[in-house]
């Protein structure tokens, strides 16, 4: 057995923003890592040449006030401020200046819709908002996957409604694992140490990890919503409730695949292109992010889904064929599949950002609440305003060790 004050279970952006929250007000505090690295779900590789790739997420959402920015800043890491270019077309390939103009403008609608329909009492789900048999409805889901990790029909609109966005969007040159190893400089992290029980019968908390059993004063818990539901980690007693706003708050899913692009110069840096305009089955690619030679492409929801159950190589067959309807068959032997992730099947994830069922909001509040002033819950699905990000799990993270430290009196 070990004692310890607090033990922080989970080491991304929520259980690094509480273990140095209570770090620097002296409560010894310990966190436990299924993983061999820090970051969960932001998750910085390197392609055959060394250059970074996120596998996770990749951009400063809000980022004129958002804190991780000075906080990069700070561990000197360099923030890259040129605008993303999503919703636009490279070159109008295959997408003519007056549809795009026609394709914001159903965009346009939908977005003062949800902000309509979310100030009114009672909730739905989002595709109701959508203009009836618009040939941009396949598109519009398509962006929400992107967005949401979802299609609309599986999306409250009071909880996209509460989401906050100045629409500010930053990168880490050096990625987000750049930012999350910096952040756990000098925490005392156990990794490759899953939690699998919380016995809270005690006047401590038993937590039953693989590398044995722990004790503590107060446990924060950090898993994904999904883990929870599946029973990755299990409470004696059970605690209903939390499962139940858990399921409620489910993750959707948004996986990359990233191709290496011979001849990358011809293109424009930074541009995008939209396979098909016409399904939901269809990837968003980033050309030459950073001006590098790569492609960074994204897959949301079902479709997704459908992908990872095929394997990895469906990812790059399926962009590969895309790209060359749109650039033309020579772009076959220019393209090389580097990586690609599979979200769903990360038995410590399980997706990859959460979203309300629809009038499910509320769930937010619930799931975030503390438990006998002992068990505290972070994440970024315990936030009202800035869920799906890797700033609000950490804001998370900070707010459960405020509640710690009001809990046991520290300073």
């Amino acid at each position: 057995m070990s004692e310890c004050d607090v033990i922080v279970i989970g080491a991304g952006a929520a259980g690094l923003g509480a273990a140095r929250r209570l770090a620097t007000a002296g409560v010894a505090v310990r966190v436990v890592e299924a993983r061999n690295r820090v970051g969960g779900r932001a998750w910085t590789a390197r392609d055959p040449s060394g250059l970074p790739i996120e596998l996770g997420c990749a951009w400063l959402h809000s980022a004129d006030e958002n804190e991780l920015c000075a906080l990069a800043l700070q561990s000197g890491l360099t923030i890259d401020k040129t605008r993303p270019p999503w919703r636009t077309q490279m070159n109008d390939v295959g997408f003519a200046p007056a549809d795009q103009a026609d394709f914001r403008g159903a965009l346009g609608r939908l977005f003062a819709r949800l902000d309509e329909a979310g100030e009114v009492e009672g909730d739905q789900s989002a595709d109701r908002l959508l203009d009836p048999g618009s040939r941009w409805n396949p598109l519009l889901n398509a962006t929400s996957t992107y967005m949401n990790g979802v299609e609309l029909d599986q999306l409250s609109v009071r909880d996209f409604w509460r989401y906050h966005d100045t629409g500010v969007n930053w990168r880490i040159v050096e990625g987000y694992g750049s930012l999350m190893a910096a952040l756990a400089t000098g925490l005392d992290i156990t990794f490759e140490c899953p939690a699998s029980l919380i016995d809270h019968t005690g006047p401590q908390l038993r937590i039953e990890t693989a590398r044995g059993d722990l004790r503590a004063g107060a446990v924060i818990v950090t898993v994904p919503t999904d883990v929870l539901c599946a029973g990755g980690l299990r409470f004696h007693p059970a605690l209903p409730d939390k499962i139940a706003a858990a399921a409620a708050l489910p993750l959707g899913l948004a996986d990359k695949l990233y191709l290496g692009l011979d001849g990358a110069e011809e293109f424009p840096k930074d541009s995008h292109l939209y396979g098909a305009l016409d399904s939901v089955r269809t990837g968003s690619y980033h050309v030459r992010p950073f001006g590098r030679p790569l492609i960074e492409v994204y897959f949301g929801g079902r479709f997704a889904r459908e992908l990872e159950a095929e394997g990895e190589a469906a990812f790059a067959s399926f962009a590969i064929g895309q790209l060359a309807s749109l650039l033309g068959e020579g772009m076959r032997k220019r393209l090389h599949p580097i990586a690609a992730t599979a979200w769903a099947r990360d038995p410590y994830a399980r997706g990859s950002y959460s979203h309300a069922m629809p009038g499910h909001a509320d769930a937010r509040m619930a799931l975030a609440a503390p438990v006998d002033k002992r068990l505290f819950f972070a994440g970024e699905a315990c936030m009202l305003h800035d869920f799906s990000t890797a700033h609000g799990a950490y804001r998370s993270g900070v707010a459960a060790a405020e509640a710690v430290i009001a809990a046991f009196g520290n300073k």
